[in-house]
């Protein structure tokens, strides 16, 4: 079971504020911030940390679950509004299984997140 993720950002500022409005229809919110490290997660716990400096090579690959296929969507909008690269539109990716519906983003130092729904879609829409 994972505690928490910490990414190492070109630009401290930039990666906060992208990361503050891509994640916010996981419920996610910037929870603690000191030098040049924020802490994302809920009440006062941080799960993915970012921190000022320099962007790690080869980048990560980064995916967080959503309960229902509109936050992937909200996700998507929001990150690519925050200036994210877009790298998987909302879709369902059978590949992987019949229900899989994710979508996937670079954020400004190439990371790819995604954010998947396993749910079926009739229980969805």
């Amino acid at each position: 079971m994972l505690d928490h993720i910490r990414l190492y950002v070109h630009s401290y500022e930039r990666s906060r504020d992208f990361y503050q409005q891509a994640l916010m229809p996981l419920g996610y919110q910037l929870v603690m911030e000191f030098d040049d490290w924020a802490g994302f997660g809920w009440a006062d716990k941080a799960e993915l940390w970012i921190r000022g400096g320099t962007s790690t090579t080869p980048q990560l690959h980064i995916a967080f679950r959503a309960e229902e296929r509109q936050v992937v969507r909200e996700f998507y909008r929001l990150a690519l509004e925050a200036g994210g690269k877009g790298n998987g539109v909302p879709a369902v990716y059978e590949q992987y299984h019949p229900d899989y519906y994710a979508a996937y983003v670079l954020d400004p130092d190439g990371h790819n997140l995604e954010v998947v729904c396993h749910l079926p879609g009739d229980l969805q829409e």
